[in-house]
């Protein structure tokens, strides 16, 4: 199964709850009107799609039903995918961490998949040919380090750690020394994230920031932050509240098979201005991929697409 057929099958729940609102809205109205755009507008907030990041939506929608002079409700179901499709933008240096010696910090609440989403990612990168080092900063859950400890041994690459208890970064300024001597292509260093004392993440993350500056300035950087998509409007509130703490320069959405909120991808990328990189539709490895916005919205929408296209 090809990533866009597995991305379909794991979008599933948010296409069901999306499909029966937008047939009805496509085929039962008679013509378009301001109860015509209610009826959107509900469905898309129903979707997680948030209120402001819809209402960009169905602003650039009126515009191009203005432009083309549309009548017809039905022939609005391709402008509002145009329309979703235009708040969503990777742009072309998303990855360019990849392609440098970088640190990525990975960053999120205990529950995310932060962690798996680091192995996983470690993962990805040794099969692409890179040297991959992972560290365990998440210093505060035992289990947190032991898993690491597995993903390590799956993505073949070099862990480093402390005990249970240690400064974090303590064992970020090992591991970043490590991967400076053997010159490896990309550190990931997997943190804890308490964001119920946002001062002490704070603290920890700036202690930590300040380490590689010191000892690897040479770095490429790249903070991603780990957000549940099962959790709909709370993983934005999530990624505004990291994003006060840390610079953030992107975001991995995780277990978006598991919920029919798969919309919060479109509404966290358009209000906060910072691309979603990854997402995750299961607990495969090739789960966890790039993200391709027209891929997205094309699964959401049950837009088919050309099998040799997508590998299926």
């Amino acid at each position: 199964m090809g990533f866009f057929s597995r991305l379909k099958e794991g979008l599933s729940k948010t296409r069901k709850s999306l499909a029966s609102g937008l047939d009805y809205v496509f085929n039962g109205f008679t013509h378009i009107d301001d109860d015509f755009y209610e009826e959107l507008e509900e469905i898309l907030i129903m979707a997680d799609i948030g209120v402001t990041t819809t209402d960009s939506i169905l602003e650039a929608l009126r515009e191009k039903v203005k432009e083309g002079h549309i009548t017809k409700p039905d022939d609005c179901r391709e402008l509002l995918i145009e329309s979703i499709k235009e708040q969503m933008n990777v742009p072309e240096d998303a990855y360019l961490f990849e392609e440098k010696k970088s640190v990525v910090m990975m960053i999120g609440v205990n529950g995310v998949g932060k962690t798996t989403t680091c192995g996983k990612l470690a993962a990805k990168l040794h099969d692409e040919g890179k040297s991959v080092m992972l560290a365990a900063a998440d210093t505060f859950r035992a289990a947190a380090i032991g898993q690491l400890a597995e993903w390590s041994k799956r993505a073949e690459c070099e862990l480093i750690s402390q005990a249970e208890g240690s400064d974090p970064a303590a064992v970020v300024y090992d591991a970043v020394n490590a991967a400076r001597a053997r010159k490896t292509d990309v550190l990931i260093c997997d943190t804890a994230g308490r964001l119920h004392n946002k001062k002490n993440l704070m603290d920890e993350l700036g202690k930590i920031n300040r380490v590689i500056d010191r000892e690897y300035p040479d770095a490429y950087r790249e903070t991603l932050v780990v957000l549940d998509g099962t959790t709909g409007q709370n993983a934005l509130i999530q990624a505004k509240q990291f994003n006060e703490v840390a610079h953030i320069t992107g975001i991995v959405i995780t277990k978006l098979d598991g919920t029919a909120k798969g919309g919060i991808a479109i509404a966290i990328q358009k209000e906060l201005g910072i691309p979603v990189k990854y997402i995750g539709v299961g607990e495969k490895l090739e789960d966890l991929q790039k993200f391709d916005a027209d891929e997205f919205v094309n699964a959401l929408f049950r837009v088919e697409e050309d099998e040799e296209k997508t590998g299926d």
